[in-house]
């Protein structure tokens, strides 16, 4: 009786552990898969990717999907642009860790309002300054839209697997003072930066907003 319950325990710690292999992190089977390449957009020209539509859903329905709350900023560029976004680091979704930036639509006046009503502020490298909200302005960051996705994988990722996971790319544009070549799917929404030297990083907007991702290659 005793060998059968030791048996038993131990056909039962080894499937434990084959789960925890097969889902790092402990992470359960998702039944909706949010993996980097499941993006749809719809007629309305709305993107969906890792259970968020950009323009709207709002940063709390994220933080429900990735079972985290990140860490929210706001910064003000050396052109005096605000910008509100959300960083969720080392998070896994569907079994793959990545790091994901979630950009917020809020309109010019209530961010420059946030930015007055800031608890600190500390100047980065470019020039750009990093403002740490206030409690009150945090819990009203849940309800924004979002409006843009970065997506910054943990694992190197190489041509051949991008092509087969998200096909051709409809142009490139190499940058010339870096490693860097940008693929293009403007129908898709998408642009991956492909690095030679470093970490792939996925950009995902509304195909209508694509111009945004263009202007700065460009130039």
């Amino acid at each position: 009786m005793e060998r059968k319950i030791f048996f038993g325990i131990l056909a039962i710690t080894l499937l434990a552990l084959a789960a925890a292999i097969l889902l790092p992190g402990g992470r359960t089977i998702d039944e909706h898969p949010k993996l980097p390449w499941n993006l749809q957009v719809n007629d309305e020209g709305t993107l969906t990717v890792f259970g968020i539509e950009l323009g709207k859903s709002d940063l709390n329905q994220a933080r429900n999907q990735f079972q985290d709350q990140g860490k929210a900023n706001l910064f003000l560029t050396p052109d005096n642009r605000y910008m509100v976004e959300a960083y969720f680091q080392r998070i896994y979704l569907s079994g793959l860790k990545a790091d994901l930036v979630l950009t917020l639509d809020l309109p010019e006046t209530r961010a420059a309002q946030m930015f007055e009503r800031g608890e600190r502020i500390s100047n980065m490298g470019s020039g750009t300054k990093k403002i740490e909200l206030s409690s009150r302005d945090m819990e009203a960051l849940a309800r924004e839209k979002i409006k843009v996705v970065t997506y910054i994988p943990a694992a190197d990722l190489d041509e051949t697997l991008i092509v087969g996971r998200f096909g051709e790319p409809e142009k490139k544009l190499a940058d010339s003072d870096s490693a860097i070549v940008h693929w293009l799917y403007p129908s898709k929404g998408l642009d991956i930066a492909v690095n030679s030297k470093g970490k792939e990083v996925l950009q995902y907007v509304n195909p209508a907003d694509f111009g945004r991702v263009m202007t700065p290659l460009q130039h």
